[in-house]
């Protein structure tokens, strides 16, 4: 009678979340089902779970503790006091998480979370780049792993990039910026700089932004009178050239708080548009996304898996690497102010 008290209790909580309207019918319980032992299990563990905002809305509502983009759950997780941070993200972020909390165990709960974009570049590249640019400050995405990250100067995400290119600008008249020759590109036309001249680019890109097309955003306007459209700062230049903002997912987030448009498009991975129909659900979104594979391939049945057994799963950053990388991510905290 007291488990399914709790039970009922579980499913009344997530359901005053919005939850139900993302279930198929009938699921809900047995989403309860898991999220009850999964907050169970991480309470006895002192572990916290780090949503991004790419994962799916049982996670994020039913079992996240900080729940956003890169760089909140990176500030997240340098103030908290767990003993342990499962990481629902992507392995970089893992990483980071890690670097930032040497002393605690950190876990990412899917041996497929990946990054198309953290694997476009390795840290010989970086070297490499280093060497045929002398002097030039590395200004790196967050999106790459801890050794890229260690050959850096600052990391930037999609929130603040371009907020800390122009602080560096204003010493340096040339910046290298990695991986992502979108956001690159992006930024340089934000800055007023010439790629290849002033800022030097990789090409790396992300599996779920290149290819989005500016023709369905026209067809859309055509259909959605006053619809505004939103795209991360990882698409195309001439996409981001057809939307009404572009940010990364925090920014995109605060946009739709802050606006009534008639309807929203956003241009990024699903995971961020099923979150923002259940923070605004007396706002209409048209869908205009794609998965993330890495992303979906964390489930509530894979943290439960790894709260019952952890050892697998452990992230593990070589002292050496994670204190170089350290630098470049506090530089990045400083600079972000």
């Amino acid at each position: 009678m007291t488990m399914e008290k709790t039970l009922s209790e579980e499913i009344a909580r997530l359901m005053s979340l919005g939850l139900h309207r993302r279930c198929a019918e009938g699921a809900l319980n047995s989403v309860a089902a898991l999220t009850l032992e999964i907050n169970r299990l991480k309470k006895e563990r002192n572990a916290v779970i780090c949503a991004h905002v790419y994962q799916t809305p049982d996670i994020i509502l039913g079992v996240g503790d900080f729940v956003g983009d890169s760089y909140k759950l990176a500030d997240d997780c340098r103030k908290t006091d767990a003993d342990e941070i499962i990481f629902c993200g992507v392995h970089f972020m893992a990483e980071t998480a890690k670097i930032l909390n040497p002393s605690k165990k950190v876990y990412v709960p899917s041996e497929r979370a990946g990054c198309s974009l953290s694997e476009s570049i390795t840290g010989e590249d970086v070297r490499g780049l280093k060497a045929q640019h002398p002097g030039v400050p590395v200004v790196t995405y967050i999106n790459t792993s801890a050794e890229v990250k260690a050959e850096s100067d600052c990391i930037v995400t999609s929130a603040n990039a371009e907020k800390i290119l122009k602080k560096i600008y204003a010493e340096h008249e040339k910046v290298i910026f990695i991986p992502d020759q979108f956001m690159g590109r992006n930024l340089a036309k934000a800055l007023g700089r010439t790629p290849g001249k002033d800022i030097v680019l990789w090409n790396g890109t992300c599996i779920v932004h290149e290819r989005f097309s500016p023709e369905l955003i026209r067809m859309y306007r055509g259909k959605y009178p006053g619809l505004a459209v939103l795209a991360h700062a990882e698409c195309p230049e001439e996409l981001i050239a057809a939307v009404d903002f572009m940010g990364g997912t925090g920014d995109m987030m605060r946009y739709v708080e802050s606006t009534n448009a008639s309807a929203y498009l956003l241009v990024t991975e699903c995971g961020f548009g099923e979150l923002a129909k259940l923070r605004f659900p007396e706002k209409n979104f048209i869908a205009m996304c794609r998965l993330c594979p890495y992303m979906k391939s964390i489930t509530l049945n894979s943290v439960l898996s790894l709260l019952k057994d952890p050892s697998p799963k452990e992230v593990a950053v070589p002292a050496d690497i994670a204190a170089r990388a350290k630098k470049a991510i506090d530089r990045m905290f400083e600079l972000a102010q």
